[in-house]
């Protein structure tokens, strides 16, 4: 049995059924969500440390390019937010407040034992973790600091992830 798509009734309302149901095809959704996979941007958002090791991740030797990561500048143009480290609560609010600005769909990495569990700094009045302030974290890379290596394969992780997933929503007009 097929499934059959009946477009009747307003120009809008089925202009928007016929491009879902065309985008939710399996050819081309597999092509959105692998060029989706291939195109993370994450926002210069360097909280702690573990920075460093994302600029190593950047750098040459592992070259963040070669995963189809480019980090960017502006919140409102990227789709990945890494945070790096140590959270206090003054670059938590900074760090809410890109989280909130980043379009859909959008997602986040928890790189350092510091974003992880409090790290060292557990016992600190200053710190806090992403789930407290409300940023949903999809993969977490453990390491005190994260190397390269690691951020790469979270990287690697998020993207298969992404190819596996609901990820294209229709565009309201």
């Amino acid at each position: 049995m097929t499934e059959e798509l009946l477009l009747t009734g307003n120009l809008q309302e089925a202009s928007k059924k016929a491009i879902q149901w065309l985008i939710n095809r399996k050819p081309i959704k597999s092509l959105i969500d692998w060029g989706i996979s291939f195109s993370l941007w994450p926002p210069h958002l360097t909280t702690s440390c573990c920075g460093t090791e994302f600029g190593a991740f950047a750098a040459a030797r592992f070259d963040s390019e070669r995963f189809g990561v480019l980090p960017f500048s502006s919140a409102r143009q990227t789709n990945l937010l890494v945070i790096e480290g140590t959270l206090t609560r003054k670059m938590a609010r900074a760090a809410k407040i890109v989280y909130d600005q980043m379009p859909e769909p959008k997602w986040v990495i928890a790189m350092g034992a510091c974003s992880l569990e409090g790290g060292i700094f557990w016992n600190s009045y200053n710190t806090v973790l992403p789930s407290e302030i409300g940023i949903p974290v999809d993969i977490y890379a453990p390491g005190c600091p994260t190397r390269p290596e690691a951020l790469a394969r979270a990287i690697i992780t998020l993207q298969k992830r992404i190819r596996g997933s609901q990820t294209v929503k229709a565009k309201s007009a």
